[in-house]
């Protein structure tokens, strides 16, 4: 019966399908992908038109292997890395070509973003494999050696950390956060920078960079204090920085989206920004580009995230040189707010406060996970403001950080219980001449 269904019920691939590339059936896959997000569609574009078509778009679907793929990738780690006198392979030189002319693109890329691009390689190869009509029976793709993204802990810049990067120029770790002291510090310098608000935002509410650029006046509440997270604009070139952006941060889940509650001090900034935006809205009259964004460029264009980052990298790099002139060259905050084009009121911040080290701008959202943890010693609350898709995520980023501060909490317990009678020695525990001779011990009833 199976062999006589089979004669009258053919199954197998498409005439015009037996010759089909890897290339032209990812074009075909990625134009009939219905209901992506577009941050989505973008990275899927993204990973075809820089990795998979260049790599191995020339091959046959039905000829693809698993060692194809292996080729794939280990081309991919090569990308931006010293050869060590070995000669690059055809592959690697066709990945190449496409970032002839965008060195950005020629940077090395780590692991999360080489485990994007194989989730992309596998779900199309997943579809194809799925339908009768294309020649493949198998996805090549799962069984390619690749390395595994590590999921980076945050470190705080604790005093000795500040110590030894002012010494070496070393930071400890790729994801660093700044004590509340500190982003106090860098907010005050800051005060002045027309995208204060924005700063302060992410300081203390924790909205991702593609989030908070992605962010629309209709989603905000002024009166009610509330903030509707719904959009993450990933920017063009997101996957191409060196640390991959938090990449285990970054979930589709629902948590993503989300309604976050904003202090008064946040929503006053927000006041204040809209003013200011109103008045370049009415300066730049038939100019303005009616984004619907609430951060922009004067005439209205959105913010890009890559934009952002480097503003708020360079805000971090003044702050370290107005403090470094004035120790080296003796400049006076008059001086240095004419040398830099800033008031000198945020010039005399830096050098009132103590040094700041480098983060990230993404890093500037750990922060508010840590107040929030420092205020609620509540990991669920700091869960679902970061919009995490799960309290362990959030566990496995933060536990150095939580850790500090349930060590604070335990003094701060400590510090509850009224004594006004402490043992000899209490006071300076490490001197060895201090009394020990208290009644208790020469009481031969204690058994001392």
């Amino acid at each position: 019966m199976a062999d006589s269904l089979a004669e009258l019920n053919p199954v197998g691939p498409a005439p015009d399908n037996r010759d089909l590339t890897f290339g032209r059936y990812l074009d075909r896959w990625i134009a009939n992908k219905a209901d992506l997000k577009a941050s989505t569609r973008r990275g899927y574009e993204k990973h075809i038109r820089l990795y998979l078509k260049p790599g191995l778009g020339h091959i046959r679907l039905a000829e693809l292997r698993d060692d194809h793929f292996d080729e794939l990738y280990r081309a991919i780690r090569q990308i931006g890395r010293p050869l060590k006198g070995q000669r690059p392979s055809f592959l690697l030189l066709r990945l190449l070509e496409v970032r002839r002319d965008d060195p950005a693109r020629r940077r090395p890329l780590g692991a999360a973003t080489l485990a994007r691009i194989h989730a992309t390689a596998r779900g199309a190869l997943n579809d194809a494999v799925a339908r009768p009509s294309l020649p493949i029976r198998v996805n090549p793709s799962v069984y390619a050696e690749r390395p595994k993204p590590r999921r980076r802990h945050a470190l705080l810049w604790t005093a000795p950390r500040v110590a030894a990067w002012e010494r070496t120029g070393r930071v400890p770790s790729p994801v660093m956060v700044w004590t509340p002291a500190q982003s106090g510090a860098f907010l005050d310098f800051a005060a002045a920078d027309r995208l204060y608000p924005l700063w302060h935002l992410v300081a203390h509410r924790g909205p991702r960079r593609g989030e908070t650029v992605a962010l629309g006046w209709a989603e905000v509440d002024l009166a009610a204090a509330t903030a509707f997270i719904r959009e993450n604009d990933t920017g063009e070139d997101d996957e191409f920085d060196l640390d991959d952006e938090d990449d285990y941060d970054q979930t589709k889940s629902r948590a993503g989206d989300r309604l976050i509650t904003l202090d008064r001090a946040t929503v006053t900034a927000l006041r204040i920004w809209r003013l200011h935006q109103n008045t370049e809205h009415a300066a730049a009259g038939e100019r303005w580009v009616d984004s619907g964004r609430v951060f922009t460029h004067p005439d209205g264009r959105p913010l890009t995230p890559d934009g952002v980052s480097q503003r708020f990298e360079r805000l971090v790099a003044r702050y370290s040189t107005v403090r470094r002139e004035h120790a080296e060259r003796d400049w006076d905050a008059d001086y240095l707010a004419r040398r830099h084009r800033m008031p000198a009121t945020s010039i005399q911040a830096a050098l009132d406060h103590g040094p700041l080290p480098p983060i990230r701008f993404h890093d500037l959202r750990h922060n508010a996970a840590s107040l929030t943890y420092h205020a609620t010693h509540d990991m669920k609350a700091v869960s679902a403001l970061l919009g995490h898709a799960s309290i362990q995520i959030t566990g496995d980023i933060y536990t150095t950080l939580f850790e500090e501060a349930d060590r604070a909490a335990a003094e701060a317990a400590a510090r509850l219980v009224p004594r006004t009678n402490l043992p000899a020695g209490w006071d300076d525990p490490e001197d060895p001449g201090a009394e020990t001779d208290t009644p208790e011990a020469e009481d031969p009833d204690l058994g001392l």
